[in-house]
């Protein structure tokens, strides 16, 4: 089931957005970091944590050159939706406990438990990037801080490159490797933190496949 999770996902074009989550399950540090580097994790951390809602637009670009974009929306702890824009017909939503891949063309969807898919670390109340992650490479730059973290799970096998601003310390973008070499990069944009969110954002139609297949 969770390698049909994983496939699902990467084929419908949204592996970055959950490779972003996974980054996190992975073990301790691969080498010792400067003491700038460092600083830099324990300031994105800090930056992470004060962080509990958030929303913007984001553009996805495929190894292939394919373009995508949407709006996603976030609660910690638990709670997420990224919802493609058309010609796509994908909503994805966690609300606490479940994950749903939607197709909203045929109003169909898949569903996972949260605590079995990579969302759960995205979603979780805290997040240490130093302690928590395979750190591989961090570089501090006077505009962006640049982390390059290894990762090999069930879920995915490859590099995940995050990029952030320097002086906010906001994420940027993010871009996937995986074992083949190919690269898909997502960056966001117009981003609001600790806003107002509605909860119904988050709801799951539980029966949706069952009205479906009524029809």
């Amino acid at each position: 089931m969770l390698k049909h999770f994983a496939h699902k996902l990467a084929r419908h074009v949204t592996r970055p957005l959950l490779a972003a989550a996974i980054a996190v399950a992975a073990l301790a540090p691969a080498h010792a970091l400067t003491e700038n580097e460092q600083k830099a994790l324990k300031d994105l951390n800090s930056y992470f944590n004060s962080v509990k809602t958030m929303h913007g637009d984001f553009i996805q670009f495929g190894p292939d050159g394919s373009q995508s974009d949407g709006k996603f929306y976030m609660a910690r702890p638990g709670k997420v939706r990224f919802y493609y824009n058309k010609p796509s017909v994908l909503d994805i939503v966690a609300d606490g406990k479940s994950v749903s891949v939607r197709d909203r063309k045929l109003n169909t969807q898949d569903i996972w438990p949260l605590g079995q898919t990579p969302l759960r670390f995205l979603l979780s109340d805290t997040i240490d990037l130093q302690k928590d992650t395979n750190v591989t490479n961090v570089l501090v730059e006077s505009d962006l801080i640049t982390v390059t973290i290894f990762d090999k799970t069930k879920f995915n096998s490859g590099t995940l490159t995050l990029i952030f601003d320097a002086k906010d310390y906001a994420l940027k973008q993010w871009t996937v490797t995986d074992q083949q070499g190919y690269d898909t990069s997502v960056a966001v944009y117009n981003v609001v933190s600790n806003g107002p969110t509605n909860p119904d954002l988050f709801k799951i139609d539980y029966l949706a496949n069952a009205r479906q297949g009524k029809n």
